[in-house]
């Protein structure tokens, strides 16, 4: 049994960020993505989902043959979904730049709103024909199914948990990794959250709420844009994870100063309060020993729908008032991954610290920036309220 002291020290020890990794529209190396960023140029394009052409945001080519060599490589690899298959790689990548060994026996904490949307719709429609499901339908299906591959494929032993809290998914992962680190039971999680959802019937889901983007335009995505008349939501594919460890490590990208939740009651399904109570309340306990001045950016959640971005932005504006932060958000370069969505918010959050440059929208009035970027909070939300802010610093 650890001594009181101990427990103490740890539990007030900061949390490294040493190393982030993922698979996107963007490419899947650090370079790339980095280049992409500053070209403001969107990935999103008119594909064929089904039988007809809808607006999406899909992996690089690159991307794509990585993931077509991983699931050709080993014959169990072949029944896995996209979903699973994204995380592996991504974490692959990680865990390499972390410097980690299987025998650290580190925690895995990867979720998905959707999980394997394309098998699941595959084996149903089976199903539906033969009346029969496959012997795999159960086990390639489950949301513990990432993580559970995920740890098979980096052949560790530690703790592995998957689940779903909508868009928020992959921010909760990293809330479930330093809950783990603090109360001293491991001293790394690896932490993200993979997104497949480019089928058919996910999209339609999104048209039946009417939130989908209709026009195609240099920016379909017109999230963070406060005066669109209608919902501009476009889907994306990719995942994301980050090495989280106890202490503060030499290799560090970024240090996690502040996290912060909250789940307010539902008005609508879908929707959140006019002002996002949620987001005042896990924003202001992410800052509570950090003045509101301190903070450079905020990486918004912005989904590109009217009420999404726009109670976003009333609940920054009644915490922040006249010390209103530089605004920026990703899902109009790369659409909304769902539950990856948080995961590569911070990812951009982390580069934009580490070659102190603010990524402005380019559809949006010029911000600039005036001094050196030290502090950025990221904000993720989902269907049902759930908010998580994760204040960063260089």
């Amino acid at each position: 049994m650890r001594p009181l002291w101990l427990k103490i020290f740890i539990l007030h020890q900061i949390i490294s960020i040493t190393a982030l990794a993922s698979v996107s529209p963007l490419g899947k190396d650090s370079k790339a993505i980095w280049e992409h960023y500053l070209k403001g140029e969107t990935t999103i394009v008119e594909g064929v989902i089904g039988a007809k052409n809808t607006l999406i945001a899909v992996l690089d080519p690159e991307s794509k043959a990585a993931v077509n060599a991983l699931q050709q490589s080993d014959h169990k690899y072949k029944a896995l979904d996209p979903s699973v298959l994204y995380a592996i790689l991504a974490s692959r990548k990680a865990v390499q730049e972390a410097g980690w060994k299987a025998t650290d026996d580190f925690g895995i904490n990867i979720g998905s709103s959707r999980g394997a949307t394309a098998l699941f719709e595959k084996h149903h429609k089976e199903f539906l024909e033969n009346g029969k499901a496959s012997t795999l339908a159960s086990p390639t299906t489950t949301l513990g199914n990432i993580s559970s591959w995920v740890a098979h494929d980096l052949q560790t032993q530690g703790p592995e948990i998957s689940h779903s809290i909508t868009c928020s998914t992959a921010l909760h992962a990293l809330l479930n990794g330093v809950a783990w680190l603090k109360s001293g039971m491991t001293d790394k999680f690896l932490v993200g959250g993979s997104e497949a959802p480019l089928t058919a019937f996910t999209i339609a889901q999104m048209e039946a709420l009417k939130i989908y983007a209709k026009e195609k335009q240099s920016y379909p995505c017109r999230a963070f844009d406060l005066d669109k008349k209608q919902n501009t939501l476009v889907l994306g594919e990719g995942a994301s994870v980050c090495c989280l460890e106890l202490g503060k490590k030499e290799n560090a990208l970024a240090f996690i100063e502040g996290l912060g939740y909250a789940t307010e009651v539902l008005e609508h399904s879908i929707s959140i309060s006019s002002e996002a109570t949620c987001f005042q309340k896990s924003m202001q306990m992410a800052l509570k020993n950090t003045p509101l001045e301190e903070v450079d950016v905020i990486v918004m959640h912005a989904p590109g729908t009217i009420k999404g971005d726009l109670s976003e932005y009333n609940a920054i504006a009644k915490l922040f008032g006249e010390s209103l932060p530089l605004l920026t958000t990703n899902k109009w370069k790369i659409g909304h991954t769902f539950g990856a969505s948080g995961m590569l918010s911070i990812e951009l959050a982390v580069m934009m610290l580490q070659h102190n440059q603010f990524i402005d929208v380019p559809f949006t009035k010029k911000q600039v920036q005036k001094k050196t970027l030290q502090k950025i909070l990221v904000n993720a939300v989902g269907f049902g309220g759930n908010a998580v802010s994760v204040l960063l610093r260089r």
